[in-house]
């Protein structure tokens, strides 16, 4: 395509100022008409791609010669990552029946495209088993899927990150911790898929810090977010059943929050739990992560997840109305949620606390459900890896 002329506005990002707004284009004008009047040059016209082919082997050199130079690259996300020699690659791709060359997506904004081979790449790095590929082909088939608005979310000002809620045995198959700190450190299976996604959406899409992904203020949560639903003690159907899957699928659910928040009820009735989730303020797409002995109070009293849900919606706090003589967009109350906005979680360990994982922004975005493919060699590979768990000393 041709060439595109770029010319910077000296107007504040997101500026609701009508002064600074009018000056700011005032004087850009003269550069927007000439930028669009002036004729495009030979190399604007038919820009030359380039001719360099991507090479097999990158670098050769020790762990922390490695990590360097991939460091300075701009390949990694800060920490150090795991070699991915061609063994270590291979041996990932074992974890699906899919061919190295099979091309998943292509990957926004650069289009990239996200072969088995390429996504093993980066599983390798991020310290992946092969266990994982199956739960990382989903993550990316449900990122590229539209509604997910993973196209706005992933290079936006606003530092949204991708939750995965994981359902189904593959959960005990890989060890995806669903109890007490499923969404903390600890767990390779959680760290792992999450950070590889995160290499695959920077390495094979582009979005790279203060290039195209814009955030702000960022987002830690971009290192990871990954936990598994708490199927045998939620007292209602699983998230899988819920979303139109059958109880015996695994499946991968994504949406892009880009706040979290934790809180604990007033008391611990069916009625102070539904009232203390309300007054978290879910609005735009939203996630509540209920622990089981809240939702077993819930569910004992009557309270199914569409109640639950409606009585939130009903209760929840609004932001401050704005003035008359304020037209500041951020001041305005937020539109009616619909139900599909939300989405139930049963998750975490014994305790009081309940959390909140919510897409603040006013970006319309649904959440998006994909089944997860297990290769034919699943038995094996599980049991190849099923002892990788941590073991912790006792007192």
């Amino acid at each position: 395509m041709p060439g595109i002329r770029v010319l910077p506005l000296n107007v504040a990002c997101e500026s609701t100022v009508a002064a600074d707004i009018e000056a700011g284009t005032a004087a850009a004008m003269q550069g927007i008409v000439e930028s669009l009047t002036t004729p495009l040059t030979p190399q604007e016209k038919s820009p030359k791609p380039s001719a360099a082919k991507p090479q097999k082997i990158v670098f050769k050199g020790s762990y922390e010669e490695v990590n360097r130079f991939f460091y300075q690259n701009g390949w990694t996300d800060g920490l150090p990552i795991v070699p991915p020699n061609e063994d270590a690659v291979k041996e990932m791709m074992t974890g699906t029946d899919l061919p190295a060359d099979h091309v998943v997506a292509k990957v926004i904004p650069r289009l990239g495209k996200a072969t088995i081979e390429k996504i093993a790449v980066n599983a390798v790095m991020a310290g992946a088993l092969p266990t994982h590929m199956p739960v990382l082909i989903a993550a990316v088939e449900a990122l590229m899927d539209q509604k997910t608005r993973f196209d706005t979310f992933e290079v936006s000002t606003g530092s949204w990150a991708p939750f995965f809620a994981i359902t189904g045995s593959i959960r005990h198959d890989i060890h995806i911790n669903y109890s007490s700190g499923a969404l903390s450190p600890g767990n390779i299976a959680n760290a792992a898929i999450g950070r590889a996604v995160g290499l695959i959406v920077k390495n094979i899409g582009g979005a790279r810090k203060g290039i195209e992904d814009m955030g702000v203020i960022g987002n830690p949560a971009k290192y990871s977010l990954v936990l598994g639903e708490n199927e045998e003690e939620t007292p209602w159907v699983p998230l899988e059943v819920e979303r139109g899957f059958n109880k015996e699928e695994n499946t991968l659910t994504v949406f892009f929050p880009n706040s979290y928040t934790q809180s604990v009820p007033r008391d611990t009735s069916a009625e102070g739990i539904a009232r203390s989730l309300a007054e978290m303020g879910p609005w735009n797409m939203s996630c509540l992560i209920v622990i089981p002995s809240h939702a077993k109070i819930l569910a004992d009293a009557g309270w199914t997840k569409e109640k639950l849900k409606k009585f939130i919606l009903e209760n929840a706090p609004s932001r401050v109305p704005a003035r008359k003589e304020n037209t500041d967009i951020l001041s305005q109350p937020p539109p009616a949620v619909d139900p599909e906005g939300l989405m139930i979680v049963v998750a975490g360990g014994p305790g009081a606390w309940m959390a909140l994982l919510r897409s603040v922004g006013g970006i319309q975005n649904s959440f998006v459900t994909k089944k997860i493919e297990l290769p034919r060699n699943w038995d094996k590979l599980v049991a190849k890896y099923k002892d990788i768990v941590p073991t912790y000393v006792g007192y």
